[in-house]
């Protein structure tokens, strides 16, 4: 089934599937399960991040999948990321090998600074990852992404990553790290839905050359949504649906996909990972699409707790 996603340049030499499974909230316990299951159903292209407390389940599915002979790890895209705490410089290396090493898988093939937002450092535990003082405020840490990026650099040149990018900057930041950057941001990981279909910012990175994978794609419909309207569920998206034997979930990613994205849902139910996978034998029409561009309303991810940082990424235009 892993043929029938075709793959996206991403202008280094290397490709990404134009699908991949998240596997936020795919806590301990679930991990192993559920990304063989998305190995099984065709993906091979699998996203996770320090931040989601999984990575050596994720790792381990991997490279039994391996074993089993199902996949060669060449046949497989790995997203890691760089959490907020690892900001400073002197701390990307070593946060970057806790990753590494609790994928064991070789080589990770992409990595991402997790968001422009340092916060402070206190430890390199996943108990470390949500600094916070006495009344329970975010504790910021103002250094400059763009040190981060040059230290991420440095990871390209060990061999143990092939690609580097961003998630949740905006053109602005995204300008400022091309400025500087000796090895370009190949990808931007950033919400896209209905409800927030980014199309400027995925038209300013196509411009450049960088790739926009869409992360929460469905809405987030079962936490809070912060006035974010959603796709799923909707009469007008369950009729065109049924006219190419879809579901509103599978209407939903393709209007992802044709927006230039790679979307990366996740789920837990084995029939809603195979459905999500089999979304590419059809397209919307125009006006197919333009009727999903009329959710655009807001993010559902607006980081409540971080809209005082320096860095903070959603006050601009896009």
């Amino acid at each position: 089934m892993s043929s029938a996603v075709p793959k996206v340049s991403l202008g280094n030499g290397f490709d990404i599937p134009a699908l991949g499974y998240g596997t936020y909230l795919a806590k301990e316990g679930q991990g192993i399960d559920l990304v063989k299951k998305a190995i099984d159903a065709g993906y091979r292209h699998i996203d996770t991040a320090f931040l989601y407390e999984n990575e050596v389940e994720v790792g381990q599915a991997i490279r039994d999948k391996i074993a089993e002979g199902v996949v060669k790890r060449e046949d497989l895209f790995v997203t890691s990321k760089l959490w907020n705490t690892f900001h400073r410089p002197e701390h990307v290396a070593a946060a970057f090998q806790r990753s590494f090493d609790m994928l064991d898988i070789g080589y990770i093939d992409l990595y991402l600074m997790h968001s422009p937002m340092g916060l402070q450092f206190q430890g390199y535990e996943f108990g470390d990852m949500q600094p916070k003082d006495a009344e329970g405020n975010s504790l910021f840490d103002e250094v400059d992404y763009v040190e981060t990026w040059k230290a991420m650099e440095k990871l390209v040149k060990s061999g143990k990553v092939r690609s580097i990018g961003l998630s949740n900057f905006n053109s602005e930041q995204i300008a400022r790290i091309l400025e500087v950057a000796t090895i370009k941001p190949v990808n931007n990981q950033v919400e896209v839905n209905p409800g927030c279909n980014q199309k400027r910012l995925i038209e300013f990175c196509r411009e450049r050359g960088i790739t926009v994978t869409a992360f929460g794609p469905m809405g987030r419909p079962h936490r809070a949504t912060y006035g974010n309207k959603s796709a799923l569920g909707d009469a007008k998206v369950l009729e065109i649906g049924q006219k190419y034997g879809k579901t509103d979930g599978q209407v939903i990613l393709r209007y992802l996909i044709q927006l230039g994205t790679i979307p990366i849902p996740y789920s837990t139910k084995e029939e809603r990972i195979k459905q999500n996978f089999d979304v590419f034998n059809f397209s919307l029409t125009d006006d197919e699409m333009q009727y999903m561009d009329t959710f655009q309303s807001e993010r559902t991810l607006p980081f409540p707790p971080l809209k005082k940082h320096k860095y903070y990424p959603f006050n601009a235009e896009f």
